[in-house]
């Protein structure tokens, strides 16, 4: 089955421009702004997985971390078709961004989860 955090990462990374990772990277202020996709959950089948996936944006102000988040949700409920070695079927947005804390006051945060329904290509 395909990695999903291998597949979204790199897409988002070129959607955006901005980095994207499973991690965030140390001293994450010098590399804003940052995309991170984890696998929270989610199940598989034999020839199709359905992973459910934390997606957080962070930004050097409030403004830049929403149209980000707006982007990405976007792009996410319209994506189809073959992505870095897998073919997305479907997706579903199981709880959209919304302000997350962080430690540090000076970098804002958005977070959602999402369902992404996946083969491999």
């Amino acid at each position: 089955m395909a990695d999903i955090e291998a597949v979204l990462n790199p897409w988002a990374e070129a959607l955006t421009g901005a980095f994207s990772a499973s991690e965030t990277p140390d001293r994450m202020e010098d590399h804003l702004p940052v995309v991170r996709v984890q696998r929270l959950g989610g199940y598989d089948e034999r020839f199709s997985g359905h992973p459910r996936v934390a997606i957080d944006v962070f930004a050097s102000t409030a403004d830049e971390a929403r149209a980000l988040a707006e982007q990405l949700t976007e792009a996410i409920l319209f994506l189809r078709g073959p992505v870095s070695g897998a073919v997305i079927r479907g997706t579903r947005c199981d709880s959209g961004f919304s302000r997350q804390p962080w430690a540090n006051e000076a970098i804002h945060r958005r977070g959602a989860t999402f369902t992404i329904s996946l083969r491999a290509a």
